[in-house]
């Protein structure tokens, strides 16, 4: 891009990602003044290992050996950001921050508490550029539940698109960002994405996703274990409401007990699917299309499910030339500017927290 074309004050940017589904980490560098971006840089992913993965996972709620794995988790990251700025040809004292999400292991608003392990400080010194990190905390000991962030970023990257429009993210728990005809912004958690598939595919097959849907593909959904599924009372929570990514694990487990490994995974992804579909009763007004983005939209049998459910156009965002992978990695770099800047990151309607928050911590570099 020109560079005359350029927002006054625009910089590069790192953005971090650690979902829900701990599956790796999302890198992305972008150029932007915290309001608009006028430039994308490199992307990259660092998959996490099986055996990574399961300590990171033992972590969940807490426990385990929290200290070791947040020391690995950071130094994984900064190799992140240095195959990074390799493969941008960029040295660290051209970037202004990294936006680092870390890895959430515990999320209760409505206990005022959620936590993502991660070391802010350590990173920035090992990567020798400032650091912004902790993006929820001031969200809820604020009253708001913390989640989900992007919003802001989704409500930047639609200019230009007609609206409304719905953005849902399929990671490990799905969220989907509502944005209305005048900026209107509505966001919450709809329910499960990949985290309860995931897990699904490794107790029954060994591999830690149902690869291209096969699985879900060749089984039925059962109609009882959804009935049991949709009993959850967080569907009758108003909205805006998230999710802890364990949320569903007992009563999935029930549910789905006796249901062979193909009918298991249909019945998960219907569910996923339904969730979606419920979210459509709080919109102010029916999207004209959903845009799909997250790791969830590579499995062929969530994109048909979603197709069933809902009753418009639905899309993977790769269609409207959104990288869909580097999407929230891309999102945090953009909130790590704004927290640069004084610029909130949530807002009534994403949230809940009573007034616009800005949020996140800074770390400065060497």
């Amino acid at each position: 891009m020109d560079s005359k074309a350029r927002a006054e004050g625009a910089v590069w940017a790192i953005g971090l990602m650690s979902g829900t589904s701990c599956d790796g980490i999302d890198a992305a560098l972008i150029h932007t003044d915290g309001t608009s971006i006028d430039d994308f840089g490199a992307t990259l992913t660092l998959s996490y290992d099986g055996a990574f993965r399961a300590r990171l996972q033992s972590c969940f709620g807490g426990k385990g050996p929290v200290a070791a794995v947040e020391r690995e988790l950071t130094e994984r990251h900064a190799e992140a950001v240095r195959q990074l700025l390799a493969l941008a040809k960029r040295q660290p004292s051209e970037i202004a921050v990294v936006g680092f999400h870390g890895q959430t292991i515990h999320h209760a608003p409505a206990h005022r508490q959620t936590v993502q392990i991660g070391d802010g400080a350590l990173l920035a010194k090992l990567s020798g550029i400032d650091v912004v990190n902790d993006f929820r905390s001031a969200d809820v000991q604020a009253g708001g539940q913390g989640a989900p962030l992007a919003p802001v970023y989704h409500l930047a990257r639609a200019q230009g698109l007609a609206k409304p429009i719905a953005v849902l993210n399929l990671g490990g728990v799905g969220n989907v960002t509502w944005i209305g005809d005048d900026g209107m912004l509505l966001a919450f958690d709809t329910g499960p994405a990949n985290a309860l598939l995931d897990d699904w595919a490794l107790r029954h097959t060994g591999k830690p996703v149902d690869v291209g849907g096969t699985l879900a593909a060749g089984g039925r959904p059962s109609d009882a274990a959804l009935a049991k599924l949709k009993s959850d009372p967080y569907f009758a929570l108003p909205a805006p409401k998230s999710l802890d990514r364990q949320h569903f694990k007992a009563l999935a487990d029930a549910a789905l007990s006796g249901l062979g490994a193909a009918d298991g995974a249909a019945t998960l992804v219907a569910f996923t699917a339904w969730s979606a579909a419920e979210a459509t009763r709080v919109f102010p007004a029916q999207p004209r299309e959903w845009l799909v983005c997250g790791g969830g939209r590579h499995n062929p049998a969530i994109m048909q499910a979603l197709r069933a459910f809902l009753p418009c156009p639905v899309r993977s965002v790769d269609e409207i030339s959104w990288d869909g992978d580097a999407l929230e990695a891309q999102a945090f770099a953009f909130m790590a500017v704004r927290s640069l800047r004084g610029l909130p990151l949530s807002f009534p309607g994403t949230t809940g927290v009573p007034k616009p928050m800005p949020g996140g911590k800074l770390h400065r570099g060497a």
